[in-house]
């Protein structure tokens, strides 16, 4: 585990459609309230990916009701990145826009490279594959970083 527990962790990625809400709500799975868990996006022009949604369920992470935000609508809506004591980027474009943002916080940001599973695999059951892989990549890398839960182990 590298590094303190924080008690408050932001997910981004670019959409806030597949990894971001993935992370969230595995972050959410493992560590219950223990840690306080939101995700965004540089944009919100997605929905909620269904392949996202299908291979969360088969760990028993509840997706389909996940609202997809923008760090923009975050503001707009008073959430104060400051409140948070991490901020998690999955891909490049979300670690930007973290960064930038994060200029005039003392505020750690985390680099994450997560495979973007948009676009891989021709049939259902190829992408479902791709997206279980990025699923038990981020799986892991939260195991990793954040250590063993005291609550609900799931997965």
């Amino acid at each position: 585990m590298s590094g303190a527990r924080p008690t408050s962790v932001l997910f981004c990625c670019d959409h806030n459609a597949v990894r971001s809400p993935m992370a969230e709500g595995i972050m959410k799975k493992l560590y219950g309230r223990e840690i306080y868990v939101q995700s965004a996006g540089v944009r919100n022009d997605l929905e909620i990916d269904g392949f996202a949604i299908a291979v969360c369920e088969e760990i028993g992470v509840e997706l389909s009701r996940h609202r997809v935000r923008s760090f923009d609508e975050m503001e707009q809506w008073g959430d104060d990145l400051s409140g948070f004591d991490l901020i998690v980027a999955l891909s490049p474009a979300s670690q930007r826009r973290a960064l930038e943002l994060t200029r005039v916080h003392s505020l750690e940001v985390e680099y994450w490279p997560v495979l973007d599973p948009t676009g891989l695999g021709e049939t259902r059951e190829q992408k479902l594959e791709a997206y279980r892989q990025t699923r038990d990549q981020i799986f892991a890398r939260i195991r990793e970083r954040f250590g063993d839960a005291t609550g609900d182990q799931g997965g």
